[in-house]
């Protein structure tokens, strides 16, 4: 099946019509002013014979093209495609999305993968026109802009923040990609922001989004000092690779706002890179939506609640250990949970690692698999291998571990085999265990 940025005709035509739906699932180069556009960008198209369309902003950065500054095509959703997979890509493209490559360098990226760092360049310059340095590169860009934009910390803090080895690399990159500088850049964002781990981001999504639903099951499902719902936002404490972090997420009209408070802030983009998990913000509803309409049983579901998202989670290890402990689960984060302080409201508490509950009931031998590598069970698993596993300590579990955790979003943790709503059964899964709740609150 060809690529969509393949699919010139198809291209071209969304561009015209300004579509947004496409955004991040190709970019728009012009070859005539060397900018790259998001396929919503609202200035006026250019000719077709001057686009040029790639997989990825790290491709047309690659190639020399620059930011556009009316459209931030570098802010725009993410692929759907990579949390709709599980082959080497996918999972690659999940890893770096956390940080990976910046942690442990293109070698550690191979070695999460079980590939060489050979097969894993090869097939992400392939199928996206960039290397995992490139596409980590990208990442940074874009951290590095959002730190400027958003906070008033000296340029030196931000580009170790950042990701970058220097504040030349620093400053090169954000002129090359942005065309200013990154004093420009907070000139022109009119940035008052805080001078600290605090700050305030808009995370967008592809419309329509069914917000209500999504956030309801969060906030029912909060364990103690971990997550609270507090004046209309879901708020919950994450455990990042440099330390802890608390975060706050409020449905709005275009877009969740989020509050971040991190311990450092080299964690910002893995944090939002998690939150945007949790809340499957990079799906594609309009094509889950067409597919899951031509059931008559699903139609009218889908048409009263468009946009309905699969709630995931922030840490695949955390909701596997809560679904095994069940009703103990917050007996164990009050017994194990490492504490945290929350200025701004109840949480006290990090859910405990797996390996502080290797000697706890119900999850000890599930507990023992994920501190001991056997069971791996985050961004870059291999879904296949994980559900192996995760049949052999509890099969009644696998299919919501698989929807929840892994994030397949053709898991089916309901009677029968849905088969008729592939790829998309965890999407049909959320219509069925919502519809009885919706009816009666209507």
């Amino acid at each position: 099946m060809r690529e969509v940025h393949e699919d010139t005709e198809r291209c071209v035509r969304a561009v015209r019509s300004k579509d947004a739906r496409f955004d991040g699932w190709f970019f728009t180069a012009v070859l005539t002013t060397r900018i790259y556009c998001r396929p919503s960008c609202p200035v006026v198209p250019p000719k077709a014979e001057n686009m040029r369309f790639l997989p990825s902003a790290a491709a047309a950065q690659q190639a020399g093209f620059r930011a556009c500054k009316r459209c931030r095509p570098d802010a725009s959703p993410g692929s759907p495609r990579w949390n709709e997979r599980a082959d080497l890509v996918a999972r690659a493209m999940r890893l770096i999305a956390d940080g990976v490559v910046d942690r442990d360098g293109v070698d550690g990226l191979a070695r999460r993968l079980g590939y060489s760092v050979r097969q894993v360049q090869r097939q992400l310059l392939a199928e996206l026109g960039a290397g995992p340095l490139a596409l980590a590169r990208a990442q940074r860009a874009q951290t590095a802009r959002l730190l400027i934009e958003t906070s008033a910390l000296p340029m030196s803090e931000v580009a170790l923040a950042a990701g970058f080895a220097s504040l030349r690399t620093f400053n090169d990159t954000v002129r090359e990609v942005f065309a200013m500088s990154p004093t420009e850049l907070r000139r022109r964002a009119g940035n008052g922001g805080p001078a600290s781990g605090s700050l305030s981001l808009r995370l967008p999504f592809r419309t329509p989004l069914y917000a209500d639903s999504l956030f309801a099951t969060l906030a029912t499902e909060a364990l103690p000092g971990v997550e609270e719902w507090r004046d209309g936002a879901y708020r919950r404490t994450l455990r990042l690779p440099h330390g802890p972090a608390i975060v706050s997420l409020r449905p709005m009209p275009g877009h969740i706002a989020a509050e971040l408070s991190l311990a450092d802030l080299r964690d910002l983009h893995t944090a939002i890179n998690r939150c945007r998990r949790l809340l499957d913000l990079d799906a594609d509803p309009v094509a889950v939506d067409a597919l899951l309409a031509e059931d008559p049983a699903l139609a009218p579901l889908v048409a009263a609640y468009p946009g309905r998202r699969v709630p995931r989670t922030v840490d695949g290890a955390e909701f596997a250990l809560r679904a095994f402990a069940g009703e103990k689960a917050a007996e164990l984060v009050a017994k194990h949970g490492d504490p945290v302080a929350d200025p701004g409201g109840g949480l006290s508490l990090l859910f405990p690692e797996p390996a502080a509950l290797v000697d706890e009931e119900p999850v000890a031998e599930l507990a023992r698999a994920l501190a001991e590598g056997e069971l791996e069970l985050g961004a870059g698993s291999d879904w296949t291998r994980a559900r192996a596993r995760l049949a052999a300590l509890d099969p009644a579990k696998v299919e919501l571990i698989a929807m929840r955790a892994l994030g397949d979003p053709d898991a089916f943790p309901c009677a029968g085999d849905g088969r008729r709503w592939r790829p998309w059964r965890a999407y049909a899964a959320q219509h069925l265990e919502n519809a009885g709740r919706e009816r009666e609150i209507a």
